[in-house]
């Protein structure tokens, strides 16, 4: 399948706004032993468990909120071991499993402006890209990672990781993975965000080009 794609723009950010709800911090501020906070105005949640967040030692104060967010997923030692980690490593690039990276991205930089600057900065990419074809193009995750690699340099992390994946070589499972969010915006317009571990402004060597999007289609 043939597109035309235009890449609009690239940025970087520190923070996603919406994946915190009021009802996330109340719960929050609860587990750290401060109840009643939904009687709170909702303006003062985020600045007082920020507070409250730094009562603790930071590899405890990421215990409590990695068991809030991902305590359905991950066990006791699991979680235990990325609290540890996280104070000095970049957890939501390098856990081994790319399907946590969104959570740990959000935890992280929640972490990472409360203890103003212990845990490491993360930064997410948020890119603004025009796809077009003569063809019908059912956009999702993988067709949208495909489009976008066909951008990227030959030492980006998704080439040298995925370049079978990219070409329709293999199962793309992971491009669920990768690409954490997307909409629409405006007509053939899109909005990707992912990790800038994954996709950085400065991987990028094209701005407008043609892309093959190929899939795979299984042992013969």
């Amino acid at each position: 399948m043939i597109v035309q794609v235009k890449i609009i723009s690239i940025k970087a950010v520190t923070e996603l706004p919406g994946y915190w709800s009021n009802d996330d911090f109340i719960q929050l501020l609860d587990k750290m032993s401060l109840p009643d906070a939904d009687k709170l105005k909702p303006e003062e949640l985020k600045d007082l468990l920020h507070m409250a967040i730094t009562d603790f030692e930071p590899e405890e104060a990421a215990e409590i909120i990695l068991t809030y967010k991902l305590g359905d997923k991950l066990v006791p030692g699991q979680i235990q071991t990325i609290a540890h980690d996280m104070t000095d490593e970049k957890v939501a690039e390098t856990y081994a499993d790319p399907s946590f990276h969104y959570d740990l991205f959000n935890i992280n930089q929640l972490l990472f402006k409360a203890f103003k600057g212990k845990f490491p900065n993360t930064e997410a990419s948020v890119i603004v890209m025009e796809m077009t074809s003569n063809e019908d193009i059912e956009v999702n995750k993988e067709v949208l990672t495909k489009a976008l690699a066909q951008s990227l340099s030959e030492r980006s992390i998704i080439q040298r990781l995925y370049e079978d994946q990219v070409t329709g070589k293999a199962d793309f499972d992971d491009a669920e993975k990768i690409i954490w969010l997307y909409h629409t915006k405006g007509e053939n317009a899109y909005e990707i965000i992912t990790s800038r571990y994954w996709i950085d402004k400065e991987d990028i060597e094209n701005g407008e080009y043609e892309a093959d999007i190929l899939f795979f289609e299984g042992e013969d």
